[in-house]
């Protein structure tokens, strides 16, 4: 099976907590833990190389924590994923081609290039604001049903 990695898939779920409170100030870290369900201290681990490639300010002190350094809409799930997990390519071949001499004849590394373009066209083009909006659906009250 082929997968994101938690800190992939935790670390979305971090920049779409901050998403939704954005222009609402800090927000504490242990705040976002309880609300994604997600061990506070795993958290501390994936915010560095969020605020390394820009995308998170923090502030430390009583009225400290976290938010988003940039609008919601600026904000890409590929920069976010590409800044806590690395290169995406689901082959290595695909990214570093020297490293198999079968490259130019190999078909199945066209396929890998081929999955590794469209999930990052995919990440690339849906933004933190995307996001928000799909959860707001999600979270919108069901209208009643009644059955007789």
């Amino acid at each position: 099976m082929m997968k994101l990695s938690t800190k992939g898939r935790y670390g979305t779920r971090l920049m779409v907590e901050l998403a939704l409170n954005y222009g609402k100030g800090l927000v504490l870290l242990k705040d976002i833990a309880k609300k994604q369900e997600i061990s506070e201290g795993y958290l501390v681990h994936i915010l560095p190389p969020l605020k390394a490639a820009g995308l998170v300010n923090s502030s430390r002190g009583a009225h400290g924590g976290y938010a988003l350094a940039k609008a919601p809409s600026e904000i890409t799930l590929g920069e976010v994923v590409g800044a806590v997990e690395g290169n995406l390519a689901v082959a290595e071949c695909v990214t570093a081609p020297k490293i198999c001499h079968r490259v130019d004849f190999c078909v199945t590394r066209d396929i890998w290039k081929d999955m590794s373009e469209k999930m990052t066209e995919v990440l690339d083009s849906t933004t933190l604001e995307d996001m928000v909006s799909r959860q707001k659906q999600k979270q919108k009250p069901q209208p009643l049903m009644y059955n007789i």
